[in-house]
C-alpha cells in the first residue's frame, strides 16, 4: 500500500510537467479554451510597434500580430481584446499572472521561454541582427563588441543569446539590459548616437532602415529563429487550437500573403535612395501635397499611395522627361494623358489629378474576386507594364496553376515575360517584366517612410 500512495504522489508531482518541460506553479490559474469561448472574448497582451499592432492610416488598429490575431479570433468565434503592455518583460509577466490568454508580440521561441511558458506554432523566420549607425562602428564580429555600449531590452531573447555567447569563449562580452523599453527605441537611440549599438530581429532592422537610414546590421547573432505567440503552460487545449487554425490559415496560402503584405516587399536596402526621399518628404513634397489629397479623395485612392507612386516615377519632379516620351510628374505617356483628360502633362495638378484617374481606372479593370491589397498592388503593376500584359500574366499564372488574382503570385509569374520560352505563347508577347515587379515593391516602401514622416510633423 506505501508504495501505491507512492507512485500516486509521484505521479501528481511529474504528470503537469509531462509536456518536456517542467510547470511552473508561479503561474496563476488561467482561463480554459472552453471558458474563453464562452465568455466570447479573447484577451490578447502585444506592444505598440509597426511590427506588432498599431493604429493605420485610416484610424483603426493593424499590425502583422493584429492581423493573425484577429484571424484566430474570427475562426474561434469570439473577439480579440488587446491589452497593450509597454516591454516584454511585462508582456511575459502578464500572461504568468493570467492578464491575458496569449501574448502575440514577436516574441522568439527559445528554450528558456519554454520552460516557463507555452508556445504556439512558429509563424515567421527572424535572425538576430547587431544594429549600429554606419559612421560609427561597425563590429564584425562578437570580440568586436567587447568595449562598445550595447543595450539591448531587458528580458528578451538578445539578453539570453548574449549570456550564451559570454560564456562560450567571449567572457569580457558585455552590455546593458535596459527595463521598461522597446527595441524600436533603442534603435532610435542608435540612430540618435546616444548608444553604439543594439540588437534586432531581422524583421524589426528591415522596417526600421527606412525610418532612420544611418542604421546598419553589420552582423548577425543567431542563425534563423523563429516567433511564435506565447500562453500559459497549463494551456494545451489553447495552444491545440491555435495549431489547428494556423495550419489552415496556412493551408489555404493566407500565411504566405500575410507575410508577403507586411514583410515581403523589402529589396536590398538603398541607403542613398531612401535619404534623399526624406528630404524631398520636408523640401518638395510641401508643394504638392493638396494636389494628391483632393486627387486621391476625387478618385478613392490612399494619399500616400499616390504620392509614393509619383515618387516612383519622377521623384516629384513637375517637368520630368524622359527619352521614351513621358512626362510631369506622373510621367504620363501622350496617349494615356489624353485618355483622362490631361492637356498639359508638365502641369503638376493636371498630372496628378490624371495619374489619379488612370490608376482607379486600372483599378476596376479586375474582377470582383480580386481583393485589397492585391487589386492595388495589381492595378500599380497593370499601371506601370500595360493592363494588356497584366492580363497575359495572369493567363500565364493560371497555366501555371498559381493564383491570377494574388500579387505573391504575380510577381513571380511577371518576370517570365522576358523569356521566350513563355511570351512566344502570350497574346501581347515580350514585356520587361521584373520592371513592374521592382515598380510595386519600391512604391510600398516610399509609402513606409512617407507615411512616418509625416507621423513625425
Amino acid at each position: 500500500m506505501f508504495r501505491i500512495a507512492l507512485l500516486a504522489l509521484f505521479a501528481l508531482l511529474v504528470l503537469p510537467g509531462c509536456n518536456g518541460h517542467q510547470t511552473n506553479a508561479n503561474q496563476k490559474p488561467s482561463r480554459s479554451l472552453a471558458e474563453i469561448r464562452q465568455s466570447g472574448k479573447l484577451v490578447v497582451l502585444t506592444r505598440n510597434a509597426p511590427t506588432t499592432w498599431y493604429i493605420g492610416r485610416d484610424g483603426e488598429p493593424t499590425g502583422p500580430e493584429h492581423d493573425l490575431v484577429e484571424a484566430f479570433a474570427t475562426w474561434l468565434g469570439v473577439k480579440a481584446v488587446y491589452r497593450m503592455k509597454p516591454s516584454i518583460g511585462e508582456i511575459l509577466d502578464g500572461i504568468e499572472n493570467a492578464e491575458g490568454d496569449l501574448a502575440a508580440a514577436g516574441l522568439t521561441i527559445t528554450d528558456p521561454r519554454r520552460d516557463r511558458f507555452r508556445f504556439g506554432p512558429a509563424y515567421l523566420g527572424i535572425t538576430q541582427q547587431v544594429v549600429c549607425r554606419r559612421d560609427n562602428v561597425q563590429p564584425e564580429t562578437v570580440d568586436d563588441l567587447v568595449g562598445l555600449n550595447l543595450q539591448v531590452i531587458a528580458d528578451s531573447s538578445y539578453v539570453e543569446r548574449l549570456r550564451a555567447l559570454k560564456a562560450d569563449g567571449h567572457p569580457d562580452l558585455s552590455w546593458t539590459a535596459v527595463p521598461e523599453t522597446t527595441t524600436e527605441a533603442l534603435l532610435r537611440e542608435v540612430w540618435q548616437r546616444k548608444i553604439d549599438c543594439t540588437v534586432a530581429d531581422s524583421s524589426i532592422v528591415d522596417i526600421n532602415r527606412r525610418y532612420y537610414p544611418e542604421l546598419i546590421a553589420p552582423m548577425n547573432l543567431t542563425r534563423e529563429q523563429q516567433l511564435g505567440w506565447v500562453m500559459p503552460q497549463a494551456r494545451e487545449d489553447l495552444a491545440d487550437a491555435v495549431t489547428d487554425w494556423l495550419e489552415a490559415f496556412r493551408g489555404d496560402d493566407r500565411l504566405a500573403a500575410w507575410r508577403d503584405q507586411y514583410f515581403g516587399f523589402f529589396a536590398a536596402f538603398d541607403y542613398v535612395d531612401v535619404r534623399k526621399l526624406i528630404r524631398r518628404v520636408d523640401h518638395r513634397f510641401p508643394k504638392f501635397r493638396d494636389h494628391f489629397r483632393k486627387a486621391a479623395d476625387k478618385y478613392d485612392l490612399p494619399y500616400t499611395l499616390l504620392a509614393a507612386q509619383a515618387y516612383q516615377e519622377s521623384h516629384w519632379n513637375a517637368h520630368s522627361r524622359s527619352p521614351t516620351g513621358v512626362r510631369g510628374i506622373m510621367m504620363l505617356t501622350l496617349n494615356t494623358a489624353r485618355s483622362v483628360g490631361v492637356n498639359n502633362r508638365l502641369d503638376p495638378r493636371q498630372s496628378i489629378f490624371g495619374g489619379a484617374r488612370y490608376m482607379a481606372r486600372m483599378k476596376q479593370q479586375f474582377d470582383d474576386e480580386v481583393t485589397e491589397p492585391d487589386r492595388t498592388y495589381l492595378a500599380l503593376a497593370a499601371y506601370n507594364v500595360g493592363r494588356a500584359h497584366l492580363h497575359d500574366a495572369q493567363a500565364l499564372a493560371r497555366e501555371l496553376r498559381l493564383d491570377p488574382h494574388a500579387w505573391r503570385d504575380i510577381k513571380q509569374v511577371l518576370p517570365l515575360l522576358e523569356n521566350p520560352k513563355y511570351y512566344h505563347q502570350l497574346q501581347y508577347g515580350y514585356a520587361r517584366g521584373n520592371e513592374p515587379v521592382r515598380y510595386v515593391q519600391r512604391i510600398r516602401e516610399y509609402r513606409l517612410v512617407i507615411d512616418n514622416q509625416l507621423r513625425r510633423k
